[in-house]
């Protein structure tokens, strides 16, 4: 008869500046995502075509204007991972507020409530762990 043996699973806590590093990693995919789906929109793909996007004309200024919306995030995952821990943290916070109204703007003008509307809701339970971990960064003994 063998003896079956149970063990409990070595749970390590894991540092806060990788908390942080993967949930804008997991930020940045979303936000990704969700733009590279929206062009399965009918109508968007015409658009773009057409030089537009939403309200705004495709121009250089609109697309550094995204990249640079799209850096922030792919910035922070290095920010968050090799900044002295109180300019990582306040970084953390300051750029995790910026980018709420950034995220909410973005129901504007979507035909896909339910479809921007998950990603969005996503996107700002992400922010909102960021801010959690930073704010709750632990101290010193």
């Amino acid at each position: 008869m063998s003896t079956r043996r149970t063990t409990t699973l070595d749970d390590q806590p894991i540092p806060v500046r990788i908390k942080l590093a993967a949930t804008w990693t997991s930020f940045m995919f979303l936000y990704a995502y969700v733009d590279i789906l929206g062009f399965f929109t009918p109508g968007i793909v015409e658009d773009i075509l057409d030089g537009r996007v939403f309200e705004f004309d495709l121009s250089q200024t609109f697309s550094t204007t995204a990249l640079t919306l799209m850096a922030v995030p792919i910035l922070m995952i290095v920010l968050s991972t090799t900044l002295p821990a109180r300019p990582a943290r306040i970084t953390n916070l300051v750029v995790a507020a910026l980018y709420v109204p950034v995220t909410v703007f973005n129901i504007l003008g979507a035909s896909w409530l339910i479809f921007y509307g998950l990603g969005i809701v996503l996107e700002l339970i992400l922010l909102a762990l960021v801010v959690r971990y930073a704010w709750t960064w632990p101290r010193e003994a």
